[in-house]
């Protein structure tokens, strides 16, 4: 097929980046012709980001002519704010092609993606409502939450109308997407894929738990150091962020390993010398990296109980209870035998459920459907 993807990219570069770059990868893989048009946030000016994002995104007719060159069939968008909006995806269909848009995050709704504030998951903007996001300044500025607030929605009828299909990455983010107000004739679930498997299960040899993430707040790390501490079992907290200094106050005297961010190869080394992968995410994350790498990587993990999270690791735990987790935690850490177990079905399970050609399956199947 002919596949011209469409990306803004974010000023902080994370999973839906790697999303979009692994996508494009398979897709020449697969011998499609595919061309990856990005536009992005990192040093535009705020005053020119903010007028893209009100008017509907800048240029459509560079979308338009990439259509026309390529001859695409399908145009994959995934981020359009504040660069492309939804007059990209209208050009892209008057120029004769159909239109995917990807959802990775609520950003359609709420004006930071992650529908969390204040130390809990936040849906209050839904439908066209976004004034609570300018009420509660979800963006910081005044000025800022106001221009958010009026642009998605602008937005959202515009998108609506020039969407032929919008994809998901978990039925449990799918669900709630409609909640909010996406049509629901018209979302699919498209979870993201691992190209890599270990050979067999090492889990009952791990000398760690593993939490890996930017450190923030609703990524819940805390609950993580907690749960080791009060267990006894050692922790290793791979990634950077604004929570850090936080996060290492709290670990104290604990037997906590600060790892800082690492290299893809390097993490995927740590994460292999691990007995368990812990994801207290506070968020109603979708279809995370962290997840689907341990299961690749043959490690068992222990899950929060919100979002996308169950459909990948079944029964997860409430966020915020320390004692639930450091009881899982310690029962799963002193029986290797239950954990080489676990591991071993976790890889089984990726291989099944998240490997290229299972994701490529579908893939051909979204785009066949518009």
């Amino acid at each position: 097929m002919r596949v011209l993807l469409l990306h803004n990219r974010y000023r902080a570069e994370g999973g839906e980046e790697r999303a979009v770059g692994e996508l494009h990868a398979l897709l020449e893989r697969r011998g499609h012709d595919v061309v990856l048009l990005e536009r992005t946030s990192d040093g535009v000016g705020r005053g020119r980001a903010a007028a893209s994002l009100l008017r509907g995104g800048s240029d459509p007719a560079q979308v338009a002519e990439a259509v026309r060159r390529l001859q695409a069939e399908i145009v994959h968008a995934h981020n359009v704010h504040p660069l492309f909006g939804w007059r990209a995806l209208a050009a892209a269909r008057e120029a004769g092609a159909r239109t995917v848009l990807q959802l990775h995050n609520f950003r359609l709704f709420c004006a930071i993606g992650v529908a969390y504030r204040d130390g809990a998951v936040c849906h209050e903007c839904r439908g066209a409502n976004t004034l609570p996001g300018l009420r509660h300044r979800c963006r910081g500025s005044a000025g800022e939450a106001a221009v958010y607030a009026l642009a998605l929605h602008r937005q959202q009828p515009e998108l609506y109308g020039h969407v032929d299909r919008f994809a998901v990455l978990s039925d449990a983010h799918g669900a709630r997407l409609r909640e909010l107000g996406l049509p629901p004739d018209r979302v699919e679930t498209l979870p993201n894929f691992v190209s890599g498997f270990a050979g067999e299960s090492r889990a009952h040899l791990g000398g760690y738990a593993l939490v890996a993430g930017r450190l923030v707040e609703e990524k819940g790390f805390d609950t993580a150091i907690r749960a080791a501490a009060a267990a006894g079992v050692p922790l290793v907290v791979a990634g950077q962020g604004p929570d850090e200094p936080r996060l290492r106050a709290l670990a104290g005297a604990a037997e906590v390993h600060f790892a800082g961010w690492l290299p893809a190869p390097e993490l995927a080394e740590l994460r292999a010398g691990a007995g368990v992968v812990l994801v207290p995410s506070r968020c109603e994350e979708a279809c995370p990296y962290a997840v689907l790498e341990a299961l690749a990587a043959g490690v068992p993990v222990l899950a929060s109980d919100l979002g996308g999270l169950p459909e990948l690791v079944g029964a997860g735990l409430p966020p915020d209870d320390v004692g639930a987790w450091g009881a899982a935690l310690g029962a799963l850490w002193h029986d290797g035998g239950r954990r080489r177990e676990l591991g071993t079905r976790a890889l089984a399970d990726a291989r099944a459920r998240f490997g290229e050609d299972v994701y490529h399956d579908r893939l051909l199947a979204l785009y066949l459907s518009v």
